[in-house]
């Protein structure tokens, strides 16, 4: 089982060979401080583009291990500049990694991945994608965009169950000791170099308990919606529907149109006295409907995800809720 689904992970990244799959036990972030601490040797350094919580944590994890990190923080409602990516790489040579997030679900941001891999693949840099809130739901190939390391998780577009992280890298990639990895890891997790090592020679996964039983009835749904591409079209759909009708009821969506991911969506709270969005968050749970609280440092908002089992009517349904739940309009 464990093969199969590895097998299906990594067809669904690329059509291409010479790719695999590692099982890894606990969070997207688990997953990410892996690789983090896996693949950047002592003497490499990384460059981390940062535009929200996500990106942030990569530098954090980076700083706590001690490797080398170049931070690129172009503010949290800034779409990554790939000009100001390539000054950096001329001006700083030891950079051998580059990092980022694909979709950033602080603002909802989609990132230009495919801009950075030109200039990762022109200047010869590893290239390592958290691609947690977007593989699965966003079409990807992660041999035609040179992705060294993808990492992601089971329960966001994938719709399986939380519990395990994945990374999917070239085959060809090297480790190095697990003792040496171990050393460095500090934010959650122990490393992936072993993991990647026991799953690669014996075809299990490491000896730890992995929720995975549900995971290939996740991965079948997903075939028979379709796959990724109609996935993403029913994601983006809801999205857009979503922001239409709350412009409709009020609302002003934290980013313009063209830089929304079709995965969740940052708003403006309203500009009333009597807002709060405890409130409003409690009116909307006791219609059975669940919101996040904003994460943007510099602005009052919240989002709202569209993934998952979303359609048409979920959405006309959300936005018949938010309508009675506006008690500052009442």
């Amino acid at each position: 089982m464990v093969q199969t689904i590895r097998q299906q992970l990594v067809q669904l990244a690329t059509p291409a060979d010479g790719y695999t799959a590692v099982l890894l036990q606990g969070s997207g972030s688990y997953a990410v401080e892996a690789v983090l601490g896996s693949v950047i040797g002592e003497q490499g350094k990384v460059l981390i583009v940062s535009n929200g919580a996500y990106g942030a944590r990569m530098i954090e994890m980076a700083q706590l291990m001690g490797i080398a990190c170049h931070p690129y923080d172009c503010g949290e409602v800034s779409r990554p500049d790939a000009a100001a990516i390539e000054q950096i790489l001329q001006n700083d040579p030891a950079i051998t990694h580059i990092a980022m997030v694909h979709s950033e679900t602080t603002t909802g941001m989609l990132n230009p991945i495919e801009e950075v891999a030109e200039l990762a693949k022109r200047y010869d840099k590893r290239y390592i994608v958290d691609a947690m809130s977007s593989f699965g739901g966003i079409p990807l190939d992660i041999a035609a965009l040179n992705i060294d390391y993808l990492i992601s998780s089971a329960n966001k577009c994938i719709q399986g169950v939380p519990g395990f992280a994945f990374v999917i890298a070239r085959e060809a990639e090297s480790w190095p000791p697990a003792k040496a990895v171990r050393a460095r890891c500090r934010w959650i997790c122990t490393p992936s170099g072993a993991a990647w090592r026991t799953t690669t020679a014996s075809g299990a996964s490491p000896r730890r308990r992995i929720p995975c039983w549900p995971s290939p009835e996740a991965l079948k749904e997903l075939a028979q919606e379709g796959g990724v591409s109609a996935r993403y079209q029913r994601y983006r759909n809801n999205q857009r529907r979503l922001v239409a009708g709350m412009r409709a009821l009020g609302f002003r969506p934290l980013l313009d149109d063209s830089l929304h991911s079709p995965i969740i969506t940052a708003f403006y709270s309203p500009d009333a006295p009597q807002y709060r969005f405890h409130t409003f968050y409690q009116k909307l749970k006791d219609q059975g409907f669940v919101i996040y609280p904003g994460k943007v440092s510099q602005s009052d908002c919240f989002r709202i995800g569209n993934i998952g089992e979303v359609y048409d009517a979920d959405i006309t349904a959300l936005l018949a809720a938010i309508d009675n739940a506006m008690y500052w309009k009442q």
